[in-house]
């Protein structure tokens, strides 16, 4: 059972310890979904990693259990092995099986209860009826988490890495959802397993409103770069694909979604102290990138100034935020703008995601992203590319960024009555240097063909 688990849990999208040295630990039941047709078990079993370099991460497994091999979900097995209940088990990935999910989906619609089976606790939101004849689909594309549509009525996200705790997705999502949002997916439900053991709860998927006719903004983006660079007599504000007018009602969605964000969560001011230990903290995260990314010496004094100019501000507001925003968390619909994903950066601890931030770290994630879209697009241009032509796609990438940067901070700060004075420009260009460092060491470690995007945003900022 435990090779099985254990060769599964290595190869699949989610998994986050690849190119780390790990081991399986317990494999703990901790609750199975009532109401299955005979010949069926499904179980949600929580795996315990250990890394050899230090650390240990929990992994939710929800588990399909056959009497008899299933060949439609061939693709998903598992492994074999006995079971107590069916003997012999085929042991499938749940979320890959129809069967499975529409038990999922019943034990939301049903009332608590109905689901007394284990440790789980399903909570739905008033306002919204279930369809519970819909047939699920599993997302292919996500990497650290799993989605599971239902119909076109309501998604499913299943956290894979969990935590003891509150998940910021699941609460600001309700938050907002309570507040009616027009810029976020409205909330229907969430899946809480009370762990006994630990005295704690923790919380394992998410359900709200499926999107099904929205357009990925970081997509749009591509297609709109892509849109100019086929138009080689015409500038950015002169094509048909111009983006501008996009990246303005986006950055007055932001400021809105910050707006409900600071009505209904604590906002804080913090002092030169704080401060300064976010300064530290930036300064630590560079000498940590250094040793990854050598690359980044000839620019390291350069962002040291950038955030040791944090030093000179008496106080900065902080609130809650989204903490890992780009392109990739946003989705165009008919009705507007939709910000998605609050559970914060991944590679974080849950304790620091749910601590409140600065609305410029938003910010600038979302100005960095402007910059990265037609880089990455100019890079698709191929290393056979002439010199003048390589050099003309930089000109025109950098045209495109600068202008909705330009037209989604504009939009923003104006939606929040504000400008960007000294104190905001601080910490704005601080976050910038911040989330460029952590570019460079995520591409060096995972696409090190895009290395040079971050590199040449400090090389044209030095």
């Amino acid at each position: 059972m435990n090779d099985d688990i254990r060769r599964w849990v290595g190869e699949a999208r989610w998994f986050g310890g690849k190119g780390r040295e790990w081991t399986l630990g317990d494999v703990r039941r901790v609750g199975e979904l009532p109401d299955a047709p005979a010949g069926l078990r499904v179980r949600i079993e929580l795996a315990e990693i250990s890394y050899a370099d230090g650390g240990t991460e929990l992994y939710q497994l929800p588990l399909a259990y056959y009497a008899e091999p299933q060949d439609r979900l061939g693709h998903a097995l598992v492994g074999e092995w006995h079971d107590d209940d069916l003997g012999r088990a085929w042991v499938y990935d749940a979320l890959h099986d129809r069967e499975s999910m529409a038990l999922w989906l019943r034990a939301f619609a049903a009332p608590p209860s109905s689901t007394a089976r284990g440790l789980l606790d399903f909570h739905t939101l008033p306002g919204h009826e279930l369809d519970l004849e819909a047939h699920s689909t599993l997302f292919s594309g996500e990497q650290s988490n799993s989605s599971v549509a239902f119909g076109e009525d309501a998604l499913m996200k299943v956290f894979r890495k969990v935590t003891p705790g509150v998940n910021p997705d699941i609460a600001i999502h309700q938050v907002l959802t309570e507040a009616a949002s027009t810029h976020v997916a409205a909330l229907y439900g969430w899946l809480d397993l009370v762990d006994e053991e630990t005295n704690t709860t923790i919380q394992l998927a998410m359900l709200q409103q499926f999107l099904r006719t929205a357009s990925d903004g970081w997509d749009l983006a591509l297609a709109s770069v892509r849109n100019l660079f086929a138009e080689a007599d015409l500038h950015a504000d002169e094509v048909g694909g111009d983006f501008a007018g996009e990246a303005a009602r986006l950055g007055a969605a932001l400021a809105e979604v910050h707006a409900d964000l600071a009505a209904h969560f604590p906002v804080e001011r913090r002092d030169a102290a704080a401060i300064d230990d976010l300064a530290e903290a930036m300064e630590a995260r560079l000498d940590e990138a250094l040793v990854v990314v050598p690359d980044l010496a000839p620019y390291a004094d350069g962002l040291r100034e950038r955030f040791a100019a944090l030093r000179g501000l008496d106080a900065v507001e902080v609130q809650q935020v989204h903490g890992d925003l780009h392109l990739g968390q946003t989705l165009r619909t008919v009705r507007g703008w939709k910000i998605v994903d609050f559970e914060g950066e991944p590679a974080k601890p849950l304790a620091v995601r749910l601590e409140p931030d600065s609305v410029w770290r938003d910010v600038a994630g979302m100005l960095r992203s402007f910059d990265y879209a037609p880089r990455v697009v100019a890079l698709s241009g191929g290393s056979l590319e002439l010199d003048a032509e390589a050099e003309q796609r930089s000109y025109r990438a950098a045209e495109w960024a600068q202008r909705n940067r330009t037209a989604f901070l504009d939009a923003y700060t104006e939606e929040r009555g504000e400008v960007v004075g000294t104190a905001s420009a601080t910490l704005l260009d601080a976050y910038l240097a911040d989330k460029v460092v952590y570019e460079a060491v995520y591409e060096a470690r995972n696409r090190p063909g895009w290395l040079s995007i971050p590199l040449s945003a400090l090389e044209e900022s030095s």
